[in-house]
């Protein structure tokens, strides 16, 4: 099955590449590696889930932002593979960000919301390596931010 194929089966469509909001580029093509920069917690239609995830927000909010996050790195590694996701041999490793309370210690489960869309949508070509770390604070007051790596065919 393709991946546009699996994309249809869990309802996701790909949004336009947010453009990065600082002085980076949002994806980077290293030999057969493809890194994609922080995505935020920042839907379609531009709004951001902010906030920090133990006192703002719950950990069922904070799923769901890093959801949101997922979906943003598929959209640029989409505009780095011109259309074609299935360029994609390999997921290799997600850091999750997570803005927390400093009493808060579920950053691994927020991440969860991440890691099961993007394993979802790959298969097992998308199980990676992972880190889930918790901050202060993110740009714009997102409430998750996550960066990846992909290898490419």
């Amino acid at each position: 099955m393709s991946i546009k194929d699996n994309l249809v089966k869990l309802n996701i469509s790909i949004p336009n590449a947010p453009d990065p909001v600082g002085a980076y580029v949002a994806f980077k093509k290293v030999s057969k590696l493809l890194y994609i920069s922080g995505q935020i917690s920042i839907d379609s239609n531009g709004k951001i889930t902010k906030g920090k995830i133990g006192k703002d927000l719950s950990l069922e909010q904070g799923q769901i932002a890093a959801k949101l996050c997922a979906i943003n790195i598929l959209a640029q590694a989409n505009k780095a593979c011109e259309g074609n996701l299935d360029n994609i041999s390999n997921c290799v490793k997600i850091t999750g960000y997570v803005n927390s309370t400093d009493d808060f210690i579920d950053q691994p489960k927020v991440i969860n919301g991440a890691s099961e869309i993007i394993s979802s949508v790959f298969g097992e070509i998308g199980n990676h390596t992972r880190a889930a770390v918790s901050v202060n604070s993110l740009p714009l007051g997102a409430a998750v931010e996550i960066d990846a790596i992909f290898e490419l065919k």
